[in-house]
């Protein structure tokens, strides 16, 4: 069974965001966030692309994966019903379903990693994506050291 890679930023750094997905062999970090911005240093996606790429990991942005504004929100809220049913309409979109073919396609060929800002998988519309594309993954969920 392959295995799919999470990751969330939050209260965590750069490096030691970094270091967890060295540490787990991932070969690509996959941004699943629609407007890949952060206030986070280090987590905007110019800054993050560069600082993975430099320790030889590939940066992807799949844009159409991510979550609509009103999702965002209802995540915000811890309302994860709403947050549920705005995602799977997102997913339903024509970008998205052939964003999410080329995510799994990436997924079977390399170690890949999926990126969003929630530290909790379950609580994050990564989630979400593996429940809709990559079921049949054994899911793993990164960890970075918190800042403290």
């Amino acid at each position: 069974m392959p295995s799919i890679f999470t990751i969330g930023y939050q209260q965590a750094t750069q490096p030691a965001v970094l270091s967890a997905l060295r540490e787990a062999g991932v070969e690509v970090l996959a941004d699943v966030r629609a407007r890949p911005l952060s206030r986070k240093p280090g987590f905007s996606k110019t800054s993050l692309k560069a600082a993975v790429e430099e320790v030889g990991i590939e940066y992807r942005h799949f844009r159409d994966v991510g979550t609509p504004p009103e999702g965002r929100e209802a995540a915000r809220k811890g309302d994860y019903t709403t947050l549920a049913d705005v995602y799977a309409g997102q997913l339903e979109l024509p970008e998205a379903l052939a964003a999410m073919a080329e995510l799994r396609a990436l997924a079977l060929e390399k170690r890949t990693c999926l990126l969003c800002f929630c530290r909790e998988a379950q609580k994050c519309h990564r989630s979400l994506l593996i429940h809709a594309v990559l079921q049949d993954f054994d899911e793993v969920d990164l960890e970075p050291v918190l800042v403290t």
